[in-house]
């Protein structure tokens, strides 16, 4: 929608601008980030439909002390490798979000 959306998927890195579209297969390691100075906007369509309970909960998990992500994660059959962002992380020059 707007600003530059930053990709790594697999190995392959992409960015997209407003107007563009970027497929993430199903269960492709994937990292995604705002590759812009300015905010980045996006519509994010997830096919079959049943993650979207997922992102509510990890939400609110986020704003307590103990956020419990793995179980979230187990109870939605989601793999996240929490200790992969250095990585990411490094390459581009990306920093952690504070919640």
């Amino acid at each position: 929608m707007s600003g530059r959306l930053g990709a790594l998927l697999g190995d392959e890195v992409v960015e997209a601008g407003p107007g563009a579209w970027v497929f993430k297969p199903r269960r492709q390691w994937h990292t995604f980030w705002n590759a812009g100075k300015t905010p980045c906007h996006i519509i994010e369509i997830i096919s079959p439909a049943g993650l979207k309970n997922y992102f509510r909960e990890i939400a609110e998990a986020l704003k307590g002390d103990d956020p419990q992500l793995g179980q979230i994660n187990e109870k939605y059959e989601v793999e996240m490798g929490f200790n992969s962002f250095p990585k990411p992380g490094e390459r581009f020059g990306l920093t952690n979000p504070e919640f």
